[in-house]
């Protein structure tokens, strides 16, 4: 067994994440093609068909859901591996068993075990004249050897982007979960919502269950999901349908609801994420474990509700602080932001609610803005650590002055300091001194939540920690555009790549009680390694 033995060369873990980072991203015009990871598996030996898989895509809550539906699944005794992306700060994150990510050691070993492997299959691509593995594909390698050698009886995988050219593709899912199919990632998925459901229904194979959710643009999207199913013999469980939720209300922590699946009914299911996408998010994983899970008939409600009552989605409306309340979300596009207002509408009464704001340049960055400005007070427009791709916080602040206008808008180029700009603002608005109704929001990618998770953290160290990194994509100069001035992968990236902070020194999470200043987050410049690349 791979465990008894980690890590036996003594490699430090950020020589291997760096190693894996340096290949080339996952989507450009030269790779849209399975045929390194199906070469992969064959030398392998086809790993894959010694579990069961989840798969999960969508424009949005692919993480959530795939978490969800691999709590359930444990709950019930199956032992389980996850395989996610992005990560907000540690790589290790997007693979776990039973719960738990890899340890470095252990993260270490599978890629000691899998990397000669790796380069076989580059030399015969090298022979085709074809590129050899990227990032994304050696850690989905990674991940289905981890879950053989384990092994687990279930695997929940979530999609990188899209479907059908997606490494992760190369599963033959029991259960296929497409969840909202929506605008984003359009340089590589199509500038469609068709096309882009055309991207995500590939997923769906022979005899599998294609679970389909919400759909924003149903009258578009489902025929086409519908299509896919048929062709593949499938059968169809759709969200308002076949299944369904029912007498949703808010409550401490989340949410209370009613989930109704072809197998039966499940009454007041607590689901410890807020808003409404997350009970239909619950809805979908339930669907989907039901499937994999060998149990005739409704799974027990107790063990469905301890599952989706204490699953933990970093990164996702996530509350990371109270006094005053800081909540962290990474979703970067239209839909996202609908969600995201609809949860806080519902489950707080602000009365002052401050966001911290960096995007990606390729977004829409004027429409997810405008979603957000009713609920917003104010917002500190500022960049996340990964410089190549950010939007610059001129650039930023000029289309947020446009949606908020002048007096709400306040620019601070480094988030430390808008951070705390951010703070200091509902300190001074809270007579009380109680937190109560006053809030910050650090929101617009899932880059500047994992930067932002990373400084706050509770973990964080009780004097100083460091986190080191720079977002830089691994590609060659020569290759970086495709004729319009993008770099291949870029979208990828946002979805893929792990945000760490670039030489950010953090101080301790006491400093942050209320009614005390938030530490300012000195931003210091460690030399590091030139052009590495991007780690989330």
């Amino acid at each position: 067994m791979s465990f008894e033995h980690p890590n036996r060369n003594n490699e430090s873990m950020r020589d291997v994440e760096l190693d894996i980072m340096s290949r080339p991203p996952e989507h450009n015009t030269t790779n849209l093609d399975l045929d390194r990871m199906n070469l992969m598996l064959d030398i392998l030996g086809h790993p894959e068909q010694s579990f069961r898989v989840i798969h999960v895509t969508g424009t949005n809550g692919k993480g959530s859901t795939a978490r969800m539906a691999e709590a359930i699944c444990r709950a019930y005794g199956m032992r389980t591996g996850l395989y996610t992306s992005p990560h907000l700060e540690k790589v290790n994150e997007r693979i776990a068993i039973d719960g738990q990510q890899l340890s470095d050691d252990d993260f270490i070993d599978v890629w000691d075990q899998t990397k000669d492997l790796v380069a076989l299959v580059d030399a015969k691509m090298e022979e085709q004249g074809k590129p050899k593995m990227s990032f994304f594909e050696v850690l989905t390698a990674m991940a289905i050897w981890k879950f053989a050698d384990a092994p687990v009886d279930v695997a929940v995988v979530e999609v990188g982007m899209g479907g059908l050219w997606d490494a992760t593709n190369v599963l033959n899912a029991d259960a296929a979960v497409i969840g909202p199919v929506d605008m984003d990632h359009m340089q590589w998925l199509g500038d469609t919502v068709e096309q882009i459901a055309g991207e995500k229904a590939g997923i769906i194979k022979p005899n599998c269950t294609a679970i389909i959710g919400r759909q924003p643009h149903e009258e578009a999207v489902m025929p086409i999901l519908e299509e896919a199913a048929e062709r593949n013999h499938a059968t169809v469980v759709r969200d308002g349908y076949e299944m369904t939720v029912s007498d949703r209300m808010a409550a401490v922590g989340g949410q209370v609801a009613t989930l109704t699946t072809p197998n039966g009914t499940y009454e007041g299911v607590p689901i410890a994420k807020f808003g409404e996408h997350q009970a239909h998010n619950a809805l979908a994983a339930l669907a989907a474990a039901e499937v994999v899970i060998p149990v005739n008939g409704p799974l027990d409600g107790d063990l469905v509700a301890e599952a989706l009552g204490s699953v933990k989605i970093p990164g996702r409306i996530e509350q990371i602080r109270t006094s005053p309340t800081i909540i962290l979300d990474g979703g970067h596009n239209v839909n996202a932001a609908e969600a995201l207002r609809k949860a806080i509408e519902e489950s707080y009464d602000f009365k002052q609610l401050v966001g911290v704001v960096a995007m990606m340049r390729d977004k829409q960055v004027e429409e997810y803005l405008g979603v957000l400005e009713p609920i917003l007070s104010s917002v500190v427009v500022t960049e996340n650590s990964w410089r190549e791709r950010v939007m610059p916080a001129d650039e930023l602040e000029k289309i947020a002055v446009e949606v908020f206008g002048r007096d709400r808008v306040i620019k601070e180029p480094n988030l430390p300091d808008a951070i705390q700009t951010a703070v200091n603002m509902v300190d001074a608005e809270d007579e009380l001194g109680v937190g109560y109704g006053h809030g910050v929001l650090v929101c617009g990618s899932f880059v500047t939540a994992g930067d932002a998770r990373t400084m706050l953290a509770e973990h964080a160290s009780p004097t100083m920690q460091q986190a080191m990194a720079i977002h830089q994509p691994a590609v060659d100069l020569d290759d970086a555009t495709d004729g319009h001035g993008d770099q291949p992968g870029a979208d990828t990236l946002e979805d893929n790549v792990s945000p760490m902070i670039s030489t950010y020194l953090m101080c301790s999470a006491s400093a942050m009680r209320r009614r005390t200043t938030m530490p300012t987050v000195h931003l210091t410049r460690t030399p590091v390694r030139a052009r590495t690349p991007d780690i989330q």
